[in-house]
């Protein structure tokens, strides 16, 4: 390995808000040396996804807040250099842990999972067939109770999660998909790539519950919210009877500095009958096998898109998360810190 170092991303300081390059600090260090039972990782991809930003924040939460001086973590897909006598993993071989923001490490294999590459890239495993794949399956078929004939919405739909639960609603033979996106190239890939119906460029409307009636007159069966405030607002004027809205995330109040004021016609569940249901992905990996199943078909089949936005190098990690929150993406934001085969 000759000269090379170690380098990471840690948390020098809490964001107020949007976070900032200076709440970010790059650290260099030796290539650590894996012991007796122990393998030496080099990360080939990280993710960036938007709850890290709740992270950042020292509050109590269902996953524990990043500590000030210590590494982050993420998720993150690489390549095992070296392996000192571990029986589970051998140098070559591909893995996924949540030791991201990193470009090396070490483990005894506890907290890695193997990786077989595909038909997809490797790093696919960070978004359609990762957590954001996962959360968009999980979140509509089971929590949503997605039905063939079901009528679908889905906000910040360009996104990681977004763009494949709008594939997963076509895919599952729901005729009208309707997705919200911040510009008019997230707009046009929406429609012209991933084959939904119709989509809106909330920032050119004005009326956002009115273009929402326009795009579905039928109204709304499944809300997949990605976005809350506004777009929950807009939604809930537009659910249909027995409506369903999957809360998967509220990106609108994630840098907010005074808690944001709720939807002024939430009282549209009572009179609408809808049920409304957030969940976190972590309590809902009894799915994997069957998702795993499924997307590998769509893919196969040819009936599944992956666009990426990836950034080069560690050094660039903190601006893509900044990036996330001025809607800089589109489909999974990636950081690539290593060559295949390095």
């Amino acid at each position: 390995m000759g000269s090379e170092k170690n380098r990471d991303i840690r948390l020098r300081q809490r964001p107020s808000g949007l976070p900032s390059p200076a709440d970010f600090e790059l650290v260099e260090s030796e290539i650590p040396t894996p012991g007796r039972g122990q393998v030496l990782v080099r990360n080939l991809f990280m993710s960036v996804d938007p709850y890290m930003r709740g992270r950042m924040t020292n509050r109590k939460s269902y996953v524990a807040p990043f500590q000030l001086g210590e590494v982050l973590q993420g998720g993150a897909v690489g390549k095992v250099a070296t392996s000192n006598n571990n029986d589970q993993f051998q140098a070559g071989d591909y893995v996924f842990s949540s030791n991201g923001w990193r470009e090396w490490f070490v483990s005894d294999g506890a907290d890695l999972q193997k990786i077989d590459p595909g038909p997809a890239p490797i790093q696919a495993y960070l978004g359609m067939l990762g957590m954001p794949g996962l959360t968009a399956y999980a979140g509509l078929l089971r929590i949503g109770g997605l039905k063939e004939e079901d009528r679908v919405f889905v906000s910040a739909a360009a996104g990681a999660v977004g763009a494949i639960a709008c594939q997963i609603a076509r895919n599952t033979g729901c005729e009208i998909v309707v997705g919200s996106t911040g510009s008019e190239e997230k707009r046009a890939y929406l429609i012209r790539e991933l084959g939904i119906t119709e989509a809106i460029n909330y920032r050119e409307c004005d009326d956002l519950a009115a273009a929402l009636a326009d795009a579905m007159p039928g109204g709304i069966d499944v809300y997949f919210d990605n976005v809350g405030g506004t777009h929950l607002t807009a939604a809930l004027d537009n659910m249909r009877v027995f409506g369903r809205i999957v809360a998967c995330g509220a990106i609108e109040h994630y840098n907010a500095t005074e808690p944001p004021k709720g939807p002024p016609n939430l009282f549209q569940i009572v009179t609408k009958s809808l049920t409304m249901r957030g969940f976190i992905i972590l309590n809902h990996f009894d799915m994997r096998e069957r998702f795993l199943g499924d997307m590998n078909e769509w893919i196969a089949d040819g009936k599944m898109t992956l666009r990426e936005t990836v950034k080069e190098g560690i050094e660039s990690a903190p601006e893509a998360l900044i990036g996330l929150f001025h809607g800089e993406n589109i489909g999974k934001m990636l950081v690539k810190l290593g060559e295949d085969g390095a």
